[in-house]
């Protein structure tokens, strides 16, 4: 993947628009990615209530589902196709391998949960989520939104402080494509090395937490 200025990489498949008009469709988007943050703060509680948790392709489903119910034909589904990202020289697989690649992401979560950080963990899937592409539209809300929910279940607390991980990110996303394509360079030599996303994610986390630490009348050291 290459970075662009315009700070997005849109998914294009071939699928029919449920919403053409670009407002209508803005304010259903808005209103899904409340829905969905939601679903993934239900997740987070369900699994800390539980005292367990698998990451599973259920999930991940259901989380895009959220995102993009009425928007997209394919809310809740794999994509049938090909999809192709704008501004970006990453092709991603074809539809046919998209199932077991997700089961094999969700493998590696469950087999490194106990010995792996929350930041390589959610890092891993925010990358590599990305990576397989899995979805006609909506993959980098739920590759976020999935990283999010791991990262908070295995650090075994709903996160506290706003702005949060995912809102930084959709603010400022040039670090986030930098970060994914360094973890795609090193796939293609054949290695998993995603420690330039754990450095982003430490430091959107931090950021997150400060604003916890100030909104209680903390203030850092000048």
């Amino acid at each position: 993947m290459t970075g662009e200025e315009s700070g997005r990489r849109d998914s294009r498949a071939l699928e029919p628009e449920l919403i053409t008009d670009h407002q209508e469709k803005a304010a259903a988007e808005a209103r899904n990615g409340l829905r969905q943050y939601d679903a993934a703060i239900g997740a987070i509680q369900s699994a800390l209530e539980r005292g367990f948790f698998k990451l599973r392709p259920s999930l991940i489903l259901a989380l895009q589902r959220e995102a993009l119910a009425g928007i997209s034909a394919y809310a809740g589904n794999y994509r049938p196709g090909g999809v192709a990202i704008e501004a970006s020289k990453h092709e991603p697989v074809g539809a046919h391998l998209v199932p077991e690649l997700v089961e094999d992401m969700c493998d590696y979560v469950n087999d490194h949960w106990s010995e792996s950080t929350p930041i390589h963990l959610a890092s891993y899937v925010m990358w590599r989520l990305n990576w397989i592409h899995p979805f006609a539209d909506g993959n980098g809300r739920t590759s976020r939104i999935t990283s999010y929910v791991v990262l908070s279940i295995r650090a075994g607390a709903i996160l506290p402080g706003t702005p949060t991980i995912p809102d930084q990110i959709v603010d400022n996303r040039i670090p986030y494509f930098e970060a994914l394509d360094a973890a795609d360079a090193a796939f293609r030599s054949g290695r998993i090395d995603v420690s330039k996303m754990e450095v982003f994610v430490a430091a959107l986390l931090a950021k997150q937490l400060t604003g916890f630490y100030e909104s209680m009348g903390g203030k850092l050291p000048e």
